[in-house]
């Protein structure tokens, strides 16, 4: 690389005068999901402009081809906040792996050091349940707990997360360490306005936007408390979005430079602007923090510092290792591995492949076929072998029901792995499987463009082609929920257990299902066959918790309860269903103990996620058996003014209304009670009601 002497020198000088006081910097840790770096205007101005991020560029290094080692969330960040790849920590999926505690990390490190350590994230494939929450003294995943439609999923906003993010940073007086991830460029791709209007045939470009403004917010913030001159500054992406390349509309199955190919900047006190082409990858930026705020580099780091290429200098170049599993752990595929190396990129699979990336970044001509790929295989081999975890330091793999829920609307999985195969052959490589991945996107597309049959159909076809493929069922299920076509939802989950009972998503999904049916007995049978295949699981043990609460053995619920908290404290829904659990439990033994408990848990659910609609509702309940009726019919309010076609609020508010005197008021509830239940009443509900509506008018 080549850079004028006077800059040079001038970068050689400014560094070294911040590295005098690298105790004294703070470190802002960017993550932006699915973010390519073509859509950053400081890359390229054809899409659109970014001038925040820009902004950080133009007093920093802009690094032209850094690279992720695999195109998944949990696995980057891992690999970023660890400074090792899966091959090391072993969590190469989302859901269902958890960051093992004996590695040094980004977080214990800092803290170690004196920082105050705050983590904001927007999105559940970064839970805290999956581990990465060690060492920070804030990690905040308050997002909410529920997606609001069909297919979607839960998000927080950029606006939010650095809102969360601004309270934290305003009360630290001393030295931080600020990691905010924002979720909003990946798909579906839903801006806000004026972004959804301005970009309207570029969707994903608008969330890009979005979030540069929102960034212009935190990064105005650090300026305003005077600190932009005293803190280090790291921006990067996860991975990035195929959006239609090589056939793959999004992102986790292929590994072709679409998605690995990540945006990072480094902007420090005294740099000066360059730009670096060296090839580097997300494990050099925990060396490299280290190096810069003048840290000791834990030795096991298998990343290196960028110091260096900061300064203007060259650095010896190492093969960069990348991997795509997801067929590989979920669809029986062959395992997609591969490296960078020599401006070469070697990918592994039974159809191989190898790319010139000096001349062919797009990856438009595999050379594999009229090259020797021997020697890039064996240095794949060896390089697997050096990076690899010692005995005993995997990560512990995990899948819950909230997991395979959240994570299929991503487009993701969270099946337990299939047992490889000996030897995997043309019919097993990903290039030959895109079919398969393609039609359930298209049936995804159709159910909402409204076209459920059309939907139906393909997903059908597809079962019947692959009866293994078990997100076929899962999207095929959940698009009869959405329909109202209960019986069918359970069928297909029936119908997907039976043809995948080693399949714990499956067979556990079907269970959940008999539950919410109140098929309580079958449901803890086959719950019970889930917990065989894999037994750490918080949505299966509460929901056997709910089954024998139900049933009225509330000594086994509890059991099952607590042990579901104790896998996700964290988890809205768990908190409120142990809340109503205990409220149940008070008002049958008539102790108020327990309707005192109870408040504790609801308090935490709402904390986490104040949009349940079904936890107001029993924070309510309570606190009417406390005997405060006006908190009480509050909390009913806020339920029905979440969800307006919640019945049980508004049967709630009917009697407390009718029992404080305002019987205009109950009656209204009322008749509001008879329009959501419509034909679905029963005639005791019905005769219980109009008894009720009977007073009311007396």
């Amino acid at each position: 690389m080549r850079h004028s002497r006077a800059v040079l020198l001038g970068l050689l000088i400014l560094l070294g005068a911040a590295s005098a006081r690298a105790a004294d910097l703070n470190l802002l840790l960017i993550t932006v999901d699915t973010l390519r770096p073509d859509r950053l205007s400081c890359y390229s101005p054809k899409y659109l402009r970014t001038p925040q991020i820009d902004s950080l560029a133009a007093r920093g290094a802009l690094f032209e081809r850094a690279f992720a080692h695999a195109p998944l969330t949990l696995p980057s960040h891992t690999n970023i906040l660890l400074g090792v790849t899966s091959l090391a920590h072993g969590v190469d999926d989302n859901g269902i792996g958890i960051v093992p505690q004996g590695f040094p990390n980004l977080a214990k490190t800092l803290k170690a050091a004196g920082y105050a350590t705050g983590a904001f994230v927007s999105a559940f494939s970064l839970d805290s349940r999956f581990g990465l929450n060690e060492g920070f003294d804030v990690y905040d995943d308050k997002y909410p707990a529920r997606p609001a439609t069909m297919l979607d999923y839960p998000e927080r906003r950029a606006e939010n997360t650095v809102a969360a993010a601004l309270g934290w940073l305003a009360a630290q007086h001393g030295r931080w360490f600020l990691w905010i991830h924002l979720f909003d460029p990946h798909a579906p791709y839903a801006p806000p306005e004026p972004y959804a209007t301005r970009f309207a045939d570029d969707l994903y470009s608008g969330e890009v936007a979005y979030v540069d403004e929102m960034l212009g917010k935190l990064l105005r913030a650090i300026d305003a408390k005077g600190e932009t001159g005293r803190t280090l500054f790291i921006m990067t992406s996860d991975h990035g979005e195929s959006l239609g390349e090589h056939g793959e509309m999004t992102h986790s199955y292929f590994a072709y430079n679409a998605t690995i190919w990540v945006p990072l900047i480094v902007a420090a006190p005294g740099m000066t602007a360059l730009r670096v082409k060296d090839y580097v990858s997300h494990v050099d930026i925990f060396p490299s923090v280290c190096d810069l705020l003048g840290l000791k580099t834990p030795p096991s780091l298998s990343g290196r510092t960028l110091r260096p290429l900061l300064e203007g200098k060259t650095r010896e170049a190492q093969p960069i290792y990348f991997e795509a599993l997801e067929g590989y752990l979920h669809r029986g595929a062959a395992p997609l591995r591969g490296l960078i190396d020599g401006g070469k990129k070697y990918i592994d699979s039974p159809i191989p492949e190898l790319y010139d990336l000096q001349n062919d970044f797009n990856e438009a001509t595999n050379l594999a076929s009229r090259t020797d790929i021997a020697s890039y295989k064996k240095i794949l081999e060896g390089k697997m072998a050096r990076d690899a975890a010692p005995p005993g330091a995997q990560a512990v793999r995990r899948t819950d029901r909230e997991t395979e829920e959240r994570l299929r609307s991503l487009g993701y999985t969270s099946a337990p792995a299939v047992p490889p195969k000996k030897t995997y052959g043309i019919a097993d490589d990903l290039k030959t499987l895109l079919p398969f991945e393609q039609k359930l996107v298209l049936a995804g597309q159709l159910a909402k463009e409204n076209k459920p049959d059309a939907s139906v159909r393909l997903l059908e076809d597809l079962i019947k082609a692959r009866p293994d493929f078990t997100r076929a069922y899962a999207q095929l299920a959940e698009l009869h929920y959405a329909q109202g076509r209960k019986d069918a939802h359970l069928g297909t989950l029936e119908r997907g257990a039976r043809a995948n009972p080693g399949d714990f998503t499956m067979v556990s999904s079907y269970g959940i299902a008999l539950v919410e049916r109140q098929k309580f007995d079958r449901g803890i049978e086959v719950l019970h066959q889930a917990l065989v295949l894999f037994n750490n699981d918080a949505n299966v043990r509460g929901s056997l918790g709910e089954a024998y609460w139900k049933k009225g053995d509330f000594e086994k619920a509890l059991e099952h309860f607590n042990a579901a908290l104790g896998l996700a404290p964290g988890d809205a829904i768990i908190n409120g269903n142990l809340g109503n659990f205990y409220v149940a439990w008070g008002l049958k033994t008539r102790n108020p103990e327990y309707v005192k408990k109870s408040f504790g848990y609801f308090e935490a659910a709402i904390a986490t996620d104040p949009s349940l609609a079904s936890v107001h509702n029993g924070l309510g309940g309570a606190w009417k058996i406390a005997g405060n009726t006006a908190e009480a019919i509050a909390c009913w309010e806020k339920a029905v003014a979440l969800d307006p076609n919640y019945d049980l609020p508004v049967y709630n508010l009917a009697l407390a209304y009718l029992e404080t005197g305002d019987k205009t008021r109950a009656l209204a509830f009322c008749r509001k009670y008879l329009s959501i239940k419509g034909t679905a009443i029963t005639e005791e509900e019905r005769r219980d009601i109009e008894s009720l509506m009977d007073r009311c008018r007396k």
